[in-house]
């Protein structure tokens, strides 16, 4: 019979403790230490990062949403974030505190999960750390810590909290539970069902037909009309790398028989005036060297002056997007 001071199945877990504890450590190591991470105005914000989950993010949408078109309260979400990361990580790798620390690991991966399950351009790189991570979790919360931990330290020198109740269940030890096969085998199945259920939402990964977002950019186009004058339409950037933008190369008005009536090519919307965008979030639309750059998750509305060109109330345009891989977006356009 194991006793809470022999715990073998912590100490069959020890190399998943190290990995995972590194890899939420690993990223607070990244953005605070390697790099400045966290300066909203540096290259590399993870702000913008966390912007580039919103287009399809699974429940917590809502959440993204009011986080990257708020980004004060966005900045502040990603310190505290990036310290728990921090706090979790260390204490995972360390044995200290390893089921309450397991917890913190389910969480961070189901918000992983949630977020970026869907990105991914080669193999479903988010969706596998998310449900990896959940699947560690649980099964760091089951086994606790055994040798080379601090609460087997602990353990092995008697502290008299260790053998409360409550340190069995955020520490290590046996867990005060007669029976622990209904626990497992449920807590399984829920973890199944869950990699199974976003694995088909994300990448129709279980039956149909496969798909990746991640993989070619997709602009949608909204509220284009012209008024007085002024083209205005909005751009809302839902799929493609999140590592790499779209890049518009043409703004197209045409008519109803496809004539150009209008346009603008790459080396005009390199010098966009950027008074003339207004973004919503913390990934922004704006001009690069050779195009008008939209980043993944990126909204904003847009204005052009089409003055000089004779357009009817009564007739029927579109408004066409060309992006430097060829691609091309339409929309009809509202007089």
């Amino acid at each position: 019979m194991h006793t809470p001071g022999n715990n073998m199945a912590g100490l069959f877990t020890l190399s998943i403790r190290l990995v995972v504890g590194w890899t939420y450590f690993s990223a607070f190591w990244r953005r605070v230490i390697l790099a400045d991470k966290l300066d909203p105005d540096a290259a590399g914000y993870i702000g913008e990062k966390f912007n580039h989950f919103l287009p399809n993010a699974l429940g917590i949408k809502p959440i993204i949403e009011h986080l990257v078109t708020h980004p004060e309260q966005l900045w502040l979400s990603m310190v505290i974030f990036t310290i728990i990361e921090a706090i979790v990580g260390l204490f995972i790798m360390l044995g200290f505190f390893t089921r309450l620390m397991s917890i913190g690991v389910f969480g961070l991966a189901a918000g992983i999960l949630l977020g970026s399950g869907w990105i991914g351009t080669t193999c479903l790189d988010e969706w596998q750390i998310g449900v990896l991570g959940i699947a560690s979790g649980f099964t760091l919360f089951l086994s606790g810590s055994g040798s080379y931990s601090i609460d087997h330290w602990l353990i092995n020198r008697k502290k008299k909290f260790t053998h409360t109740k409550w340190f069995a269940w955020l520490g290590s030890g046996e867990l005060p539970l007669k029976n622990l096969k209904p626990w497992v085998f449920g807590g399984a199945m829920a973890i199944l069902f869950l990699t199974l259920f976003t694995n088909q939402v994300f990448h129709g990964g279980v039956f149909g037909k496969l798909h990746n977002k991640s993989v070619k950019p997709k602009i949608e186009i909204s509220n284009a009309e012209v008024e007085n004058n002024i083209l205005q339409f909005q751009v809302y950037r839902t799929e493609g790398a999140d590592v790499y933008g779209s890049f518009l190369i043409g703004i197209q008005l045409c008519d109803a028989e496809g004539n150009v009536l209008f346009e603008r090519n790459g080396d005009q919307l390199a010098v966009f005036p950027v008074d003339q965008i207004a973004n919503h979030y913390v990934a922004k639309v704006k001009p690069g060297k050779h195009s008008l750059v939209v980043p993944l998750g990126a909204k904003a509305d847009l204005a052009i002056n089409v003055r000089g060109i004779d357009l009817e109330n009564n007739q029927q345009y579109t408004l066409k997007l060309i992006d430097i891989s060829g691609m091309e977006w339409e929309s009809k356009v509202k007089m």
